[in-house]
């Protein structure tokens, strides 16, 4: 029983380490999940850090015999947190990025990630069951026994062990990167043959599909920071029961530029139909000094692509509708005539969207039956010239 009881105490170490050290090196992204999950804002930023170092109290707790009953309860007690906080959001219909292993692994939790929270519980409490006595050996024991020449041996090892493994991760995240950059330009290759966007499926080879999500779906949920250091969310920019016009920019896109001053006139001229928010990236000055010379307001910063990402918009400037009660309400529209377009619909001055069905007829594409998704309807124009991909954004001229 001793040992079994090591074997668990070692497997809720590993992974609440694990956890908490990732969690600490991606503290925005940890911030942007507990704000994902319905926590208040003013909250996410403290419990950013507070969180990843209450799992690495909990490992280091549960290491020695004497205090290990104690860390196995606060192994039970978050994992009871966050199982009560999965279970709230997938009631509600909402499966936000759990980052629950920072970047070492994300994705949206699901029942998958509650039975296995329900997993890692039922170890916690056979810890806890065995009580204060028979919590089995200490798992640091075995160090009692070295001497100082073989403890100084033990943590160099585990310190080059951990560079080791770091080096590997950094390795394995540059070359993931690289594949989603190379992925993209050869849409980009592509997408003018095709007339539309163009996504990776799962065996690597590219496909043809229409951008954005289906119209009548839910639009996904996000919180990203202003420009002053305040948090937007996609609830905060529907409170006022206005449809919201998302508008994907980025500071390197020429015609992204060029259509600011007009932004900035939409904003100030409709703000009592609309509510017209620019989702950017880069640097906060960058933005903030093109936002004061445009007079632009609701500038929100995602730290790549994120949230284009989650809408399945693939350049810049492009934009789409989300009405009062949360729903896509049109297709993505891409570059400045179809943004212009999409506006006066949205204000009342166009009763209806031109729009035409995709051409999936063009050379070198095929049915989208890998893509995430595939809306019926498309945008005029669906790419006008001057449309940058995001990773081909071209500096004004």
């Amino acid at each position: 029983m001793g040992t079994a009881m090591l074997v668990a105490r070692l497997l809720l170490v590993f992974v609440f380490a694990a956890a908490g050290t990732a969690k600490l090196a991606d503290r925005e992204g940890s911030r942007q999940a507990i704000v994902d999950f319905g926590v208040p804002s003013a909250l996410a930023a403290p419990l950013g850090l507070l969180l990843p170092l209450a799992e690495l109290a909990v490992a280091a707790t549960l290491l020695p015999a004497s205090t290990a009953w104690w860390g196995a309860l606060g192994a039970l007690a978050l994992l009871a947190l966050f199982m009560v906080g999965i279970t709230y959001n997938l009631a509600h219909g909402r499966k936000p990025d759990c980052h629950c292993f920072g970047q070492l692994h994300s994705a949206p939790a699901g029942w998958k990630t509650l039975a296995r929270n329900g997993a890692l519980a039922v170890v916690a409490g056979f810890v806890l069951w065995e009580g204060y006595d028979g919590a089995g050996p200490s798992a640091l024991a075995f160090l009692e026994a070295l001497s100082i020449a073989q403890l100084l041996g033990f943590i160099g090892g585990a310190i080059v062990l951990a560079l080791l493994a770091g080096q590997w991760w950094f390795l394995v995240h540059l070359m993931r990167q690289n594949g989603r950059l190379l992925v993209r330009l050869e849409a980009v290759e592509e997408s003018p043959a095709t007339g539309g966007s163009v996504a990776p499926s799962e065996n690597g080879t590219l496909i043809h599909q229409a951008e954005g999500l289906p119209v009548g779906s839910t639009a996904p949920e996000f919180g990203l920071s202003g420009l002053h250091g305040e948090t937007l969310t996609l609830n905060a920019l529907r409170s006022s029961d206005k449809p919201v016009m998302m508008l994907f920019t980025d500071p390197g896109c020429g015609p992204c530029s060029a259509m600011l001053p007009e932004v900035g006139r939409w904003q100030e001229e409709h703000a009592h139909k609309l509510t017209l928010a620019l989702v950017s990236r880069g640097e906060v000055e960058e933005n903030k000094t093109k936002a004061s010379e445009h007079g632009l307001t609701n500038v929100l910063l995602q730290n790549d692509w994120e949230v284009s990402e989650s809408y399945q918009v693939g350049g810049t400037p492009s934009a789409v509708l989300i009405s009062p009660d949360g729903k896509i309400a049109s297709p993505v529209a891409g570059g400045a005539e179809g943004i212009r377009g999409l506006l006066s619909y949205a204000v009342g001055e166009r009763t209806q969207l031109p729009m035409r069905p995709p051409d999936r007829k063009a050379k070198g594409s095929r049915a989208p039956t890998a893509a995430r998704c595939t809306p019926t309807a498309t945008l005029l124009p669906s790419k006008p010239s001057g449309w940058d991909r995001r990773s081909e954004s071209q500096p004004p001229q």
